[in-house]
């Protein structure tokens, strides 16, 4: 039977049932534990922690989560690797699947091939679509130039800077004007509306009568030439 006190209803604790345990809570506290942080719900809180209790706890149950619980990536891995465990690739034909692998790969090589090849045509047929729209507007300018040109041979002065600009911008588009003084006379690019005699031989072009233009590379409009021999 133990030695403590009786400690009865009522008993204030004097005399020999006093037990400072039971009738002076304070005195058996630890010094270094300060209660004054109690909570109105009655819990109680620790002085220099900073938050209250609910979000200490919070925290203290975040760095324990992982301790607890594994990552779900590993239980993902876990799950696959039971998962393959149990198939069975005794009647798997490895032979077979690599041929429908091989089979798939060619099947999609020819669709990467094709689709390459649909979008280079798109692209030229894009930008030849653009060249004739272009095209056209530079031939709709043509008796714009030749107006020009007229005037220039009147008014070399007031007219030729003028003359040039339009010319220099327009090459920056793709009109280039046919340079046929002198060489020899091509169907393809001149036509010959008079011809001058002289020691024979092959047709030169003897003097451009109107401008011939090219258009990225195309006759726009062949030149009216005199040609000699």
């Amino acid at each position: 039977m133990s030695d403590r006190p009786i400690v009865r209803p009522g008993d204030t604790g004097d005399g020999d049932n006093y037990d400072p345990d039971v009738h002076d809570p304070d005195m058996s506290r630890p010094a270094d534990v300060d209660m004054s942080g109690s909570q109105a719900d009655g819990s109680i809180g620790f002085d220099g922690i900073p938050g209250d209790d609910t979000e200490w706890a919070s925290e203290v149950d975040d760095l324990t989560d992982g301790l607890t619980r594994p990552p779900a990536d590993a239980e993902a891995e876990q799950a696959l690797a039971d998962a393959v465990d149990e198939i069975d690739f005794t009647d798997v034909d490895v032979e077979a699947l690599l041929d429908e692998r091989d089979q798939f790969k060619t099947m999609a090589q020819r669709v990467q091939a094709d689709f390459d090849n649909f979008r280079k045509q798109s692209t030229a047929r894009a930008q030849a679509d653009a060249d004739r729209a272009t095209g056209r507007l530079a031939e709709a300018l043509l008796p714009v130039l030749d107006a020009a040109e007229a005037a220039y041979l009147r008014h070399p002065e007031e007219v030729g800077p003028l003359l040039n600009q339009m010319l220099v911008e327009l090459k920056k588009q793709g009109l280039e004007t046919l340079d046929l003084d002198g060489q020899p006379f091509d169907p393809e690019v001149a036509e010959a509306v008079a011809h001058e005699p002289a020691e024979g031989g092959e047709p030169v072009v003897a003097e451009v009568l109107r401008s011939g233009y090219r258009w990225k590379g195309k006759t726009l409009r062949a030149a009216m030439v005199k040609t000699t021999d």
